[in-house]
């Protein structure tokens, strides 16, 4: 069982995602390969072993499989992060009709956190996230992909009926600091919110560019600017050469050694043990400087820190 008792999440260093758990369809076309589901049950099992069981889902991750899959592990003694997300314009009844589906999921009777995934209808779909949590059936409440004003309106609603906004879950990486710059990350630092970073590796982008990988659709996109992000590589080698790590470890560490979360998707048991060993290293305040500097002066974009602005409605 995990070391963060008691569901203390103030103590969680990182996050393991599930957004490439899925079929082989799905494995193929987007991650390059498929791995099979024995493989991705001993990822799932090196996670509780090493104290990371903080599993990050939705039930559009990996074609819909990924949720059903984690079922089946046995996810009773874990701590599950789901969400629901908007799409559609709001009908009463939505939200709690999704998360019947994930409890089904899940063979559980509640979840740890729970995440608003865009902010569409912030007010309607909140209420009745908060008649879930007033339920028992939610502990924690969080909000994704939302700019500052957004989650300032999402804490006020919250705050009136007493519960705290626990996070933020955004895109964030050391190519991504558009939510630093504009002061989201202060403004949860200030008011005690985490903030969870997805995508901190910008898919495959910060790491080694030597390492041989199948080809996937996000790779075949993002690949040809592999060859722009070359001092990077070299320093955040550089980097890792003095902790032990790997430049994906960097990458990790970066977010870890500033109170960030990273989430990072893990289908095989050696990047649970990866990930588990960045979030262990500390880097300096002149390390993350330098590291800052050249991406900065790089200023290559990938995802982009809003990449799903699209989907929000305008209010």
């Amino acid at each position: 069982m995990s070391k963060i008792e008691n569901n203390n999440l103030s103590q969680l260093k990182c996050v393991v995602g599930t957004n490439s758990w899925g079929g082989s369809l799905y494995g193929k076309l987007l991650r390059g390969e498929s791995v099979d589901e024995s493989i991705i049950k001993e990822a799932f099992d090196s996670a509780r072993a090493n104290d990371l069981a903080v599993f990050d889902l939705a039930q559009d991750y990996g074609f819909g499989q990924a949720q059903k899959m984690i079922g089946r592990f046995g996810c009773g003694d874990v701590l599950i992060s789901s969400k629901f997300t908007p799409t559609a314009r709001y009908k009463a009844g939505q939200v709690k009709k999704s998360f019947e589906k994930d409890l089904a999921d899940f063979g559980r009777s509640y979840v740890d956190i729970y995440w608003l995934h865009l902010p569409n209808d912030i007010c309607e779909n909140l209420s009745e996230i908060i008649d879930l949590y007033h339920d028992g059936k939610i502990r924690h409440i969080g909000v994704s992909n939302f700019t500052l004003d957004e989650c300032r309106l999402a804490k006020s609603i919250l705050d009136a009926s007493g519960i705290p906004l626990y996070g933020v879950q955004n895109h964030y990486s050391l190519l991504c600091r558009d939510w630093e710059r504009n002061g989201l990350v202060d403004w949860c630092r200030a008011n005690g919110i985490s903030f969870w970073a997805w995508a901190v590796l910008e898919e495959g982008m910060l790491t080694n560019p030597k390492s041989k990988s199948k080809k996937s659709v996000m790779k075949l996109i993002f690949n040809r600017k592999k060859k722009k992000l070359k001092p990077l590589y070299e320093l955040m080698e550089s980097v890792g050469n003095q902790h032990n790590i790997s430049i994906p470890q960097v990458a990790m560490s970066f977010c870890s050694s500033k109170g960030i979360v990273p989430i990072c998707g893990c289908r095989k048991a050696y990047q649970v043990e990866q990930l588990y060993n960045a979030v262990n290293v500390k880097l300096s305040d002149a390390e993350i400087k330098m590291l800052e500097a050249e991406a900065d002066r790089l200023n290559v974009t990938i995802l982009g820190a809003d990449v799903f602005r699209f989907a929000v409605r305008k209010r």
